[in-house]
């Protein structure tokens, strides 16, 4: 309507001038209501002509769309373990920060598995002392069979030396019983070696190996117990939160409510009909009118354009896909974001809102060796996108009327 009536005054109103003071006709007497079309004939054709194409250059190089809502990304409220829940730190709706307990699963089964490896710590811990009182015991032991190999040997020379100086002296069979002697002490002297070589690798390797998957199960029963209370990820809000102590939670079933991080609903995402792909670029401006806040009109910039049209996407799987099946057509999505920090305040996560956006060609006009032709469309081209800001401003002034009252309420 706005269009028709600016092209009316371009068109069929100065037609009518001319009519009335260039040829005398008067309304009411040659221009009537059965007459007008005769009389105004070329101005009401160039009206309507004009309007169409005004209105597809606007909607064409400055598009808009109803098509837009502040979405935000949920995080669901998910333990990695099944449990009966022990404690509820949470209401159900309530701030929280990074690594706030949210709730506590009951967790004696992890309690007394991390009991266990404290104890099986401390036992090997008191394996290691033992094992130095091994070594000592074992050094002793290689000590005494060192001395009495020593002394064996000794008394074996002596008798062997008596013997080669004065034959008959020493019997042989003294001797004999040396060596066979010699010989067992010199395997109690290996056996208490090899005994003391034993303890001392038991306590180097043995028992630190030990030590280490002690701590190491000790760890597991750590990060199981750690399950058991689950915390916030990331600050934000906690939403519809119905968990309450000696409920069953499996993480498959269910969540057990809602997190919303901080900040969240920052960026406005608008589908815009797939015409506008070629004009719809990433530095844009726009303009947004949301209706939890009304009677205000927002300044955004486009920050990204999606290349991909969601209804065009499909699953590999048993059967072919059928064009057809897409009934509506897709929207280019676009983000925008307020152009002044604090631009989005008090518009609610999650509301819609209407959005224009306006090409701009100034960097093509300012170019050297432009037409004159191409100058002034480019020029008409920007100029019609204040028609588009006005239709903003009277749809952000009418939506409250239209929300409240002709939507039935």
């Amino acid at each position: 309507m706005l269009e028709l009536l600016l092209c009316s005054l371009l068109t069929v109103f100065p037609d009518y001038l001319y009519r009335r003071y260039g040829q005398g006709k008067r309304l009411g007497r040659e221009i009537t209501f059965y007459s007008v079309w005769f009389e105004l004939r070329w101005g009401i054709t160039a009206c309507v002509m004009l309007t169409v194409a005004l209105i597809t250059v606007i909607f064409y190089f400055h598009p808009s769309t109803t098509s837009a809502t502040l979405f935000y990304r949920t995080v669901p409220i998910l333990p990695e373990v099944n449990g009966r829940v022990a404690e509820v730190h949470v209401q159900f709706s309530a701030p929280v920060r990074k690594g706030d307990v949210i709730f506590r699963l009951d967790n004696a089964k992890q309690e007394a598995s991390m009991e266990t490896a404290r104890r099986k710590i401390a036992e090997v811990d008191a394996a290691m002392l033992a094992a130095q009182a091994d070594i000592l015991k074992a050094e002793g032991q290689a000590q005494e069979a060192k001395g009495s190999f020593q002394q064996t040997s000794d008394e074996l020379d002596t008798k062997r030396e008596l013997q080669k100086r004065n034959p008959g002296m020493v019997p042989q069979r003294d001797i004999e019983k040396l060596e066979v002697l010699l010989t067992g002490r010199q395997g109690a002297l290996d056996a208490a070696m090899a005994a003391r070589q034993s303890a001392m690798t038991r306590i180097s390797a043995l028992l630190p190996a030990e030590k280490a998957s002690a701590q190491a199960a000790l760890a597991e029963a750590q990060v199981d117990l750690d399950k058991t209370f689950i915390r916030a990820g990331v600050d934000g809000r906690v939403e519809q939160f119905t968990l309450r102590v000696g409920d069953v939670v499996n993480p498959v079933m269910r969540s057990a409510g809602i997190l919303i991080p901080e900040n969240a609903g920052r960026v406005l995402s608008a589908g815009f009909g797939q015409i506008e792909a070629q004009v719809m670029k990433v530095g844009m401006v726009a303009e947004a009118t949301c209706i939890s806040k009304p009677w205000t009109v927002i300044p955004m910039v486009v920050t990204g354009v999606q290349n991909y049209i969601a209804a065009g996407q499909f699953r590999g799987g048993e059967q072919l896909v059928e064009a057809q099946q897409v009934r509506a057509p897709g929207t280019i999505l676009t983000f925008l974001e307020p152009i002044y920090q604090g631009g989005l305040d008090g518009v609610t996560p999650g509301s819609s809102c209407i959005v224009n956006a306006y090409t701009s060609n100034h960097d093509a006009i300012a170019a050297k060796g432009i037409g004159s032709f191409k100058w002034l469309a480019l020029h008409a081209v920007d100029a019609v996108g204040v028609v588009h800001a006005m239709l903003l401003r009277i749809q952000a002034l009418l939506l409250p009327v239209k929300t409240l009252v002709m939507s039935g309420h």
